[in-house]
């Protein structure tokens, strides 16, 4: 069995920090291309493999790649799993690590409301496969199914109660904004109030409905940046930077008018 020593982590870039996918994957790394290698024996994953034991990454690519049997797929994953159990870290590290690249497309198709933040589903969907790496039967086929499964299930769990939880939370300010935004097109006659600005320049794609819904509740609603930031899991300063930018790009919209009249 290899042993592995520490090692200096590889540098992590800017994108990671905000990401836990990013940093599992950039620990993955470390442990594949570190000064000793963690590795993995090669005849699990290919019949004919060039040596004895492979890094930990280049399995992981391997078990993606078509042309890797079933059966040889199935006893790689069964191993991994085995040993994240048994030996611990790193090997809890690699073998959640190995769901990542499929993590990835599941998390890029899964609509998420606009105030929720891509770390929090990230952060879901680890979750979901370190708690299913512990109870998933190791006598299962398609053991990588159930992984994936239970990050699904986790994800879409949570992406619905921010659903709901915004729902339940919008205030007259969002309502009135998301009918307008629903009804036809007003008559250019009509008396224009700010509400109404607001929902044109949502359907003018100026602003996005989250950004319209920030400046209706703070601005015209009176709520305090501090309750929205909190739902929306992000700072007061950072939220007030999404502000000023979308309040900017709607000025600029409205000068443009003015001179079109």
């Amino acid at each position: 069995m290899h042993h592995h020593q520490a090692h200096r982590p590889a540098p992590r870039s800017h994108d990671s920090l905000r990401s836990p996918l990013g940093e599992l994957e950039q620990a993955f790394l470390a442990l594949a291309r570190g000064i000793e290698p963690l590795t993995f024996p090669a005849h699990l994953v290919c019949d004919d493999p060039d040596r004895a034991a492979w890094t930990v990454d280049q399995v992981r690519t391997h078990l993606a790649h078509p042309s890797t049997r079933a059966e040889l797929r199935e006893q790689t994953w069964r191993e991994v799993v085995r040993r994240a159990r048994d030996l611990g870290e790193p090997w809890g590290v690699v073998a959640v690590a190995m769901t990542v690249p499929v993590l990835r497309r599941m998390l890029a198709r899964l609509p998420r409301p606009a105030h929720m933040e891509r770390a929090e589903v990230e952060q879901e969907a680890l979750a979901a496969v370190a708690v299913a790496l512990r109870t998933v039967d190791l006598r299962s086929e398609r053991l990588d199914r159930e992984l994936f499964n239970a990050a699904d299930r986790a994800v879409h769990r949570v992406v619905y109660a921010a659903h709901r939880r915004a729902n339940r939370e919008a205030g007259p300010a969002t309502a009135r904004l998301d009918l307008l935004c629903a009804s036809p097109q007003a008559d250019p006659d009509e008396a224009v109030d700010e509400f109404t600005v607001l929902a044109q320049a949502v359907k003018a794609r100026v602003v996005d409905v989250a950004e319209a819904r920030l400046i209706a509740r703070t601005r015209l609603g009176g709520e305090p940046m501090s309750l929205l930031a909190a739902e929306r899991g992000v700072s007061v300063r950072q939220l007030y930077r999404h502000r000023n930018a979308a309040e900017q790009h709607l000025a600029a919209h409205l000068r443009n008018r003015l001179q079109e009249v």
